[in-house]
């Protein structure tokens, strides 16, 4: 009997539910404005319990100035998502960059960096997700600074990659205490792997200069690993075709008792002024599918499918408005599930 999974689609608000049609075709659930409209809330506790039974969430965008008059804190349309990752506990969130992954071709004419300065960028940012300012009390918080710093997700024994974390220990206490963690755990748990300390304003000057020096796994807590992960948008020119997955753990993580399960969106807004256009750009959001493949349902060989898929429809020149091209939304989709 073939393997069946659980999967959960969250379109949300603005292109989402556009760049979602283009990744799979299932039953919708609410979350963000959309369901402020309908709830009264931005996330329901029906909604919450889906995604816990849910192998896997696909998540779209959600937001928009219609909104904007409860835009504050967990109750607007952007909180539904940071109760929903509070409560799945998908505490890293990571975020590829790479000049060899499936558009590569997009890096090399809309980057604002020279082809030379991003030739051979290959990192990964794993950001704590599920505290900090975003969630916790406005004070220095030393519990939550050991305690995010302290989660892991099982790097591989052997890596020639560094892990690079980000802190600002040299003003801020609670960085000062994230990096003792964090250096207390990689020399006990993983002393294979090279650990350098990193400034994140530091990491950012770098980043937008010479960002293969930053090649490598790039730790950093919830606010500097947002920041930096969205200044990595701009190495390949655009966040329309930039994946991102949150996972409670990740395969060889041996405090799992069942594979790691996660949401999965791109990296973009919601975009309500082409909202309904057929204009939006839905490589991110099937890039997502690819993660979730991998990550979640340990099917490589799919992720790998897709990302081909999507590689060779971009090599071709088809090109979504926001990359210079006329193909519509659905128009991109088709040609990706063509390839595939």
């Amino acid at each position: 009997m073939a393997q069946t999974f659980n999967i959960l689609i969250l379109p949300g608000d603005g292109i989402g539910p556009e760049v979602m049609a283009e990744a799979i075709k299932l039953r919708q659930e609410l979350i963000g404005g959309c369901s402020i409209d309908a709830h009264g809330k931005s996330v329901t506790e029906d909604v919450k319990q889906a995604s816990l039974d849910s192998d896997a969430v696909l998540f779209a965008a959600v937001g928009g100035p219609k909104w904007d008059n409860v835009r504050r804190g967990l109750d607007g349309p952007e909180g539904g998502l940071l109760q929903l990752r509070k409560a799945m506990d998908i505490y890293a969130n990571l975020r590829p960059c790479s000049s060899s992954s499936p558009s590569a071709s997009i890096a090399k004419e809309f980057s604002p960096f020279r082809h030379d300065v991003i030739e051979d960028v290959d990192f990964i940012v794993v950001r704590e997700n599920c505290g900090g300012a975003y969630f916790g009390r406005k004070v220095e918080d030393a519990d939550y600074a050991r305690h995010s710093s302290r989660r892991r997700s099982g790097p591989p024994t052997r890596s020639p990659w560094p892990v690079i974390s980000l802190d600002k220990a040299n003003v801020l206490a609670s960085s000062r205490l994230w990096r003792r963690v964090v250096e207390k755990t990689m020399t006990t748990e993983y002393p294979q792997m090279k650990l350098v300390h990193q400034l994140a304003d530091s990491a950012s000057l770098i980043m937008a200069t010479n960002p293969r020096a930053l090649n490598g796994v790039i730790l950093a807590d919830n606010t500097f690993g947002d920041m930096i992960s969205d200044q990595a948008g701009s190495i390949v020119g655009t966040l329309g075709v930039l994946p991102s997955a949150s996972l409670n753990g990740l395969p060889g993580d041996k405090t799992l008792k069942t594979r790691p399960y996660g949401l999965y969106e791109p990296t973009h807004g919601s975009a309500p002024t082409i909202a309904g256009l057929n204009i939006a750009n839905p490589v991110a959001m099937i890039l997502c599918v690819a993660m979730m493949f991998r990550y979640s349902l340990n099917m490589e060989e799919e992720a790998r499918r897709v990302e081909d898929a999507v590689r060779k429809v971009l090599d071709s020149g088809l090109r979504t408005p926001d990359l210079g091209g006329k193909a519509g939304t659905k128009e991109m989709g088709d040609a990706i599930v063509a390839a595939l």
